[in-house]
């Protein structure tokens, strides 16, 4: 097939791409690839280079490429019905079906899912409700939402401030008020390496609590957590964080937000992450898992105790003031319905669990005795390696080496694609949760063959 190659110019003058390095993309001094197709864990480029995608796009193919089930679900809604508002009571079958499907997987004190299209914007809707929760109840002053350093909640104003990661606020002038940040429950990059970890999570409750006690119970909304931090390291919570964290929240009556865009619909092992660590959420941010990207759809599910309060204040101010033009778009929907029935036939939440088991005892074996290896660590179908100078002193590279860039960059020309995480020297796993353990065995010998390269 002849290449267009008037697409990289296009691309370079018109294509303003996300987390991307702007001038030196313009000035073409960085690669960029176009994507032209896909299958299972593979994707392809126009150049027709074959890579294992090891990160499933943003941890978010999660039935794989290419699966026509998706396809033709999102056809015949565009043929029958491409769109209609949800506005005032309309809904769609697609919308409805999907919206019975979520609520039969959630945990059971969850009430309702408002769909949007993103992350981001479920978020931002999460922050919105909490705040009319709060008025409702006539607690005006009970508005100021916790996050964690190193968590990623979106790239929008009030979801950019909660994430705890520079680069989404240097000069954009974020985070804004009313946002605060405690620790990030990362045992390896705890700051007394004489703490266990029991110590370390009572240091994170007590960090909590002294925070609340500082502001004032009565100014503290809402807790907003990933059930494993994801971008910020890919890092599962030491055991018994959560248990010690929501006893603080309760003590406070502090709502607790579980965002599970990345946890969602089985990358742990589990349908939810808040299933897989016991937590008891007021609200569940979904989003990738629920269509695997196939089309763009997110969801705020809310508890119980909340909808009867939402309730309440349109009974006593009318409809509630919030909606988005595309929420619960039925392409999106149909998209979703396919994907949760195919992920329960394939087995896919099954196969992350004992899959990921396997991806996780692979890296150890293949690296395990590095000694620029800190730490191998992950929960079902999520993995990361971190890469230290000393693994006896734990002391880290000097950030300019950019060593967990130069280690994803070595993978990629072995043929596996694999994601430096910011703020450390990280590389992360997420594959599609149908991969195999012979795509594994080779995700894991490339690696080795990357790190060996640079380290």
């Amino acid at each position: 097939m002849l290449k267009n190659d008037r697409l990289d110019s296009w691309d370079r003058e018109n294509f303003f791409h996300p987390s991307t390095h702007l001038a030196q993309h313009a000035r073409g001094e960085s690669p960029s690839r176009i994507v032209t197709g896909g299958d299972g864990v593979f994707i392809e480029d126009r150049d027709g280079t074959r890579l294992l995608d090891a990160f499933a796009g943003l941890y978010c193919v999660n039935v794989g490429y290419g699966r026509t089930e998706i396809a033709e679900a999102i056809a015949a809604q565009a043929k029958e019905l491409a769109y209609y508002h949800a506005y005032v009571g309309h809904g769609t079958e697609a919308s409805i079906t999907l919206a019975k499907m979520v609520m039969d997987r959630a945990p059971a004190h969850m009430s309702k899912v408002y769909f949007g299209l993103g992350g981001s914007d479920a978020n931002e809707t999460n922050i919105k409700l909490v705040w009319y929760y709060n008025n409702i109840l006539g607690r005006p002053e009970k508005k100021k939402i916790i996050s964690r350093w190193r968590g990623y909640h979106g790239s929008g104003l009030m979801t950019g401030s909660l994430t705890g990661l520079e680069l989404f606020h240097k000069k954009f002038d974020l985070p804004l008020d009313n946002v605060l940040h405690t620790l990030a429950p990362d045992y390896f990059r705890r700051e007394d390496l004489s703490m266990s970890e029991a110590d370390f999570v009572a240091h994170c409750a007590a960090e909590l609590e002294a925070m609340i006690d500082r502001e004032g119970p009565d100014t503290i909304a809402a807790f907003i957590g990933e059930p494993v931090l994801g971008t910020g390291g890919i890092v599962p919570p030491p055991a018994g964080y959560w248990e010690a964290i929501q006893k603080v929240l309760k003590k406070h009556d502090i709502l607790l937000i579980a965002d599970e865009v990345v946890s969602g619909f089985g990358r742990l092992g589990s349908m939810f992450g808040s299933d897989h660590y016991g937590l008891e959420p007021d609200f569940i941010t979904i989003a990738k898992g629920l269509t695997s990207a196939y089309a763009p759809l997110s969801g705020s599910i809310v508890s119980d105790r909340v909808w009867k309060v939402l309730e309440d204040g349109t009974d006593e101010f009318g409809p509630i003031g919030h909606g988005w033009t595309y929420s619960a778009h039925p392409i999106g929907a149909a998209a979703g319905v396919a994907n949760l029935e195919l992920i329960d036939h394939l087995g896919l939440v099954q196969n992350a669990k004992s899959a990921g088991a396997y991806l996780k005892t692979a890296l150890e074996n293949e690296l395990g005795g590095h000694g620029n290896v800190g730490d191998i660590r992950g929960d079902g179908m999520l993995c990361a390696v971190e890469f230290v100078e000393d693994r006896d002193k734990r002391t880290f590279f000097d950030p300019a080496r950019k060593i967990g860039a130069q280690v994803s960059a070595a993978l990629l020309k072995e043929g596996v694609i694999g994601r430096a995480m910011p703020q450390g020297d990280i590389l992360g796993f997420a594959p599609p949760l149908c991969i195999s353990e012979a795509e594994i065995d080779q995700v894991v010998a490339a690696t080795g063959k990357a790190v060996r390269s640079v380290l």
